[in-house]
């Protein structure tokens, strides 16, 4: 008798199910920059403490792709999760991935943000792994999650290719019971031999010809994940493609017994065509159910049947073209309701939100609005960070935010057309991240730019993970790049202090040349963190 492996059951939001599932399937190393929804997966795995799995932050999303893909070359597995933004910034290494091909399985952890809950865009990272031509996997929940992820590293082993598992903000962050299984141990460390990760253009070619060849065995094995399956009766006027989290919404839309129209629950790319045409053979017209952009509607336009059917979904309006899914809008998109959601309604106005009671950037901001007075003409480019938020009331301090390391590129181009002061924004994390080749651009021509960097000791936005440069090392690291010495001005961003803050940065501002301004002061969550810690390692200490 084959004895089953023993299972637990968890309550994990759905990040920590992809970490877990990762765990599970032998990883050796996580790599990751942290970026909402996305965070909680490496975090978790760092919270575990596991002796034989390399788990620290990376510099940013490229840097955190070519660490797990460096892994992966040494035969071992690696989960790398970034958000869908941040796949922009690695997508040199992500898409040449499918043409190296892997070693040890390597997965792709891309947490989409539809509605843009605290992103700058709701691209749909499906669009990536197309291009890439390599799998994706989409779990509709946190079981799925966890048991998709230890499927796609075998997939990805098997396949010599990288596999994306893409999920989105409310499976990201909400809770479910999982139940796990075994862990699966490391792999070996065995280093590849083969020659396709020279990626020279005679190796290229047989790599991308190989890749091109391979998209068989990708449908094959998504196939036998049941990446495809039906669901409802078997004919009916109206059939319902649904892809991902819709699944759930779906599902919601139907009482205990209520049979469901013709449905094709679909998790996995490349789309099983035989399923699609069965479901598309049996209905007159079709729903399109996806949370983020009309990925398979859009394919389905160009589909053989399109001349003889209907296809509903964001294109034509059923759907809201922009914005996340809810079960509401499934209801209203099924004819169940009649009208289109209400708004949320009630006693309170929901409250924008702010920079913290005492937080250093505050104070930063209030000095830069003085000393750009006598300035008329200047403009602040600012980050993605916390300090975004002081583009509202009652700062009103910045005047762009674009993408990671905009603000230095923005003001260096603004400074060659004439603007004058160029001021750039940009949090310590964030300069490291892409900031540094922007200022090396400005130190190269020595372009009137001054460089405000508001060093906080931490990645705030996130949760306060560690950041790669602050306090001297990051004071080291500027005047590193070529920052002449005495233009590289370090000042405390408090109250008391903001007549000397507006001085220095008027003589920046007037200084015909690069410059850079270290504010610096700890995040006031930070200390709060720290003291904390302190506390309970005392508490710890005395109970001893």
């Amino acid at each position: 008798m084959i004895k089953k492996p023993e299972t637990a059951a968890e309550m994990l939001l759905g990040d920590e199910a992809i970490a877990l599932g990762a765990i599970h399937a032998g990883i050796s190393g996580a790599f990751a920059y942290p970026g909402t929804p996305s965070t909680e997966i490496f975090e978790f795995v760092e919270r575990q403490k596991h002796p034989d799995i390399a788990a620290r932050w990376s510099t940013n999303e490229k840097v955190a792709f070519e660490e797990a893909l460096g892994m992966s070359y040494a035969g071992k597995r690696a989960l790398v999760s970034m958000k869908h933004v941040g796949l922009n910034v690695a997508a040199d290494a992500f898409v040449n991935s499918g043409i190296t091909g892997v070693t040890g399985g390597l997965v792709l952890a891309v947490a989409d943000d539809p509605g843009m809950h605290s992103s700058q865009n709701e691209q749909d990272s499906r669009y990536y792994a197309h291009f890439a031509m390599i799998p994706c996997i989409e779990p509709s929940d946190q079981q799925q999650a966890y048991d998709l992820v230890r499927q796609a590293f075998d997939i990805s082993e098997r396949l010599a290719l990288p596999v994306m598992i893409r999920i989105v903000t409310r499976l990201a962050h909400s809770r479910a019971v999982v139940r796990t299984s075994a862990p699966r141990p490391q792999n070996p460390l065995k280093p590849s031999e083969s020659r396709s990760w020279i990626l020279l253009p005679s190796i290229a070619r047989d790599g991308y010809r190989r890749l091109v060849e391979k998209q068989k065995e990708v449908k094959a094995a998504l196939a036998e994940v049941q990446c495809c399956r039906r669901h409802g009766v078997e004919k009916g006027p109206l059939g319902i493609i649904c892809t991902g989290i819709a699944w759930n919404y779906l599902k919601e839309c139907f009482g205990e017994g209520e049979e469901m129209p013709p449905t094709l629950h679909v998790f996995g790319y490349p789309v099983c065509e035989n399923e699609l045409e069965e479901l598309l053979a049996s209905v007159d017209e079709v729903l399109l159910l996806e949370d983020g952009y009309p990925f398979l509607e859009d394919k389905l336009r160009g589909y053989p049947t399109r001349g003889r059917m209907k296809v509903h979904g964001r294109f034509d309006g059923t759907v809201p073209r922009t914005g996340e899914l809810t079960p509401d809008i499934v209801l209203g998109a099924l004819n169940r309701t009649g009208h289109e959601t209400p708004p949320p309604s009630g006693p309170l106005a929901p409250r924008p939100p702010a920079l913290c009671s005492g937080c250093p950037h505050a104070d930063a901001f209030e000095a830069m609005k003085v000393a750009l007075k006598p300035f008329g003409g200047g403009r602040v480019f600012a980050d993605i960070g916390c300090y975004t938020l002081g583009a509202l009331p009652p700062y009103e301090a910045i005047h762009s935010c674009v993408d990671m390391g905009a603000s230095i590129s923005m003001a260096i181009g603004a400074a060659r057309a004439g603007l004058s002061p160029a001021v750039a924004v940009i949090g310590d994390s964030t300069f490291v991240h892409s900031g540094m080749t922007g200022l090396m651009d400005a130190i190269l021509e020595d372009t009137p730019v001054t460089l405000v960097i508001l060093d906080n000791s931490t990645v705030g936005m996130t949760g306060g993970q560690k950041t790669a440069a602050s306090g001297p090392n990051l004071e080291k690291l500027v005047k590193g790049l070529g920052v002449p010495e005495e233009h590289v001005r370090i000042v405390n961003p408090i109250s008391r202090e903001r007549d000397t803050i507006t001085r220095v940065l008027n003589e920046e501002f007037e200084h015909q040349g690069v410059s850079v301004v270290i504010a610096a002061r700890i995040c006031i969550q930070e200390i709060k963190r720290v003291n904390k810690a302190k506390k309970a390692k005392k508490a710890e200490e005395e109970a001893k």
